[in-house]
């Protein structure tokens, strides 16, 4: 069966590019948010197996949004997205209950792989 996955990203084609990615590959996209609040609304009302969360949107951080599903959800998976490779934001990230890391630009082969490693 298809895995459901939610997009978080403040940036409109990034959505796009993941979902293009994720969907070519047999994936089913459920929602996208542009911005953490509405990241963990989504998370709420959809209850994906996945979320791609980026660390750096409006409003609410990937970061403090991953850690208020994680709150509202322990069993949650999340991998987070960032265009910033800074190893203090990998680190936190990792240990606030994030799955894996994507540094972008995306490659899609990496995508899939950390996608495939966290939810099969």
């Amino acid at each position: 069966m298809a895995k459901n996955i939610l997009i978080c990203d403040d940036a409109a084609f990034m959505r796009m590019m993941i979902k293009d990615i994720l969907s070519k590959n047999g994936y089913n996209v459920v929602g996208e948010a542009e911005n953490g609040v509405k990241a963990i609304e989504k998370y709420s009302e959809l209850k994906p197996d996945l979320v791609l969360m980026d660390i750096t949107m409006p409003e609410l951080d990937g970061i403090g949004a991953l850690k208020k599903i994680k709150e509202n959800d322990a069993a949650a998976k999340v991998i987070m997205c960032s265009a910033m490779g800074q190893q203090a934001m990998v680190i936190e990230s990792i240990q606030a209950g994030a799955k894996d890391f994507i540094v972008k630009p995306f490659q899609a082969d990496r995508v899939l792989e950390a996608v495939k490693k966290v939810v099969g």
